[in-house]
């Protein structure tokens, strides 16, 4: 297992894969490492579902913190093909949220649900003892449809083109720079801070999904989360069972990006990147793709082929799945750098301030 993040592949085959209860013939997509979604067949109508921690940062005040975590709970879904259409969510809120802050929350998971025509049809609310920010429950996304329009985790096939939208790191640049902003400010100009933070809104491949699988022939789309540009890649091949051959120079790198890795010291390729979308489209749709994306104002390009065999080439040479993503030791490495800058001032000047980054405690 994993020290940080989501459990890699083996633990996954070991402990989660042998059991998970009975087996109906109406799951017709089930569990499998790095899969986003699954697929439940309703009497002849499709129904995708994901499940995710709902994931609140107090830190970056109550209304992004929301809108980031209800495209958390949306995402994996949305790269079914199909629209999200319902969510069920858990909140299960630490002590010390006061009602204002939750009214905040809560406000901005409506405003977005009813923007994207999602119905909250179920859930949990309750505040608990031991519950501490930023995993605060947990939620399931559905969208409901027809068979034929989901596109399939495991659909790329050899001589099918692979698009990538947005770039790499975009959520480990929008979290780390909002976070420790003031840090980076020792080094690094504001206007490339302000790139870098504006990368914040980027953290959602819903859009970049639905308009995708709505304009041409995409056969598999994933999000590139924990393990990034890279091990989403990775993941995408083995859940078709093929191959990619990738060149990353024609991959977007959004602004702010390369600068904040470096001041950080992470590889952009490797770092989470939630809003980050993968797909595989057959070639004779790639430009109908590509301008669709381009008309909503999502950056993308077409990145390599889907090949015969297995593995991922970036650039010529073999990749491995990356494992471990340095998005979680980095956050926790610059949150205790500003718990002692803080307290070097507080000691100097006798009073006291909000500590930075203490949205992550776990």
């Amino acid at each position: 297992m994993a020290d940080l993040g989501k459990v890699d592949r083996e633990f996954f085959d070991e402990y989660v894969y042998p059991n998970l209860g009975a087996d109906r013939e109406d799951v017709t997509l089930g569990p499998r490492h790095g899969v986003d979604f699954g697929v439940i067949d309703a009497r002849g109508t499709a129904i995708a579902l994901a499940t995710d921690p709902v994931f609140v940062m107090p830190s970056l005040g109550f209304e992004r913190a929301a809108w980031f975590a209800f495209h958390v709970l949306l995402s994996d879904v949305a790269v079914s093909g199909l629209s999200p259409t319902h969510l069920a969510i858990d909140l299960n809120l630490p002590p010390e949220m006061a009602e204002e802050d939750f009214r905040t929350f809560w406000e901005t998971i409506d405003r977005e649900a009813r923007e994207l025509d999602v119905s909250i049809a179920t859930g949990h609310t309750g505040r608990y003892a031991g519950c501490t920010y930023p995993m605060v429950g947990g939620g399931t996304s559905l969208a409901v449809g027809n068979h034929e329009e989901v596109v399939r985790p495991d659909g790329a096939r050899p001589g099918d083109r692979v698009v990538v939208t947005k770039g790499p790191a975009i959520e480990a640049t929008g979290l780390l720079a909002i976070q420790f902003e003031s840090l980076m400010r020792e080094e690094v100009s504001e206007g490339e801070i302000e790139h870098a933070t504006d990368r914040f809104y980027d953290m959602s491949p819903v859009r970049d999904a639905l308009t995708a699988s709505a304009a041409g022939p995409v056969s598999a789309m994933h999000d590139a989360t924990e393990g990034g540009v890279i091990g989403g890649l990775f993941e995408m091949a083995r859940a078709g069972g093929v191959g990619l051959d990738i060149e990353t120079d024609p991959i977007p790198v959004a602004p702010g990006v390369e600068r904040a890795c470096e001041y950080f010291d992470i590889d952009p390729w490797i770092s989470i990147s939630e809003g980050t979308l993968l797909l595989s489209v057959a070639p004779e749709g790639v430009e109908e793709v590509l301008e669709a994306l381009e008309a909503e104002g999502i950056p993308a390009e077409d990145a390599g082929e889907v090949v015969d065999g297995s593995g991922l080439t970036v650039d010529g040479e073999q990749r491995a799945h990356p494992k471990r993503d340095p998005f979680w030791g980095t956050f926790e490495e610059f949150a205790g750098k500003a718990q002692q800058r803080d307290a070097n001032e507080e000691s100097e000047d006798g009073g006291s301030e909000d500590v930075e980054g203490g949205g992550m405690d776990r």
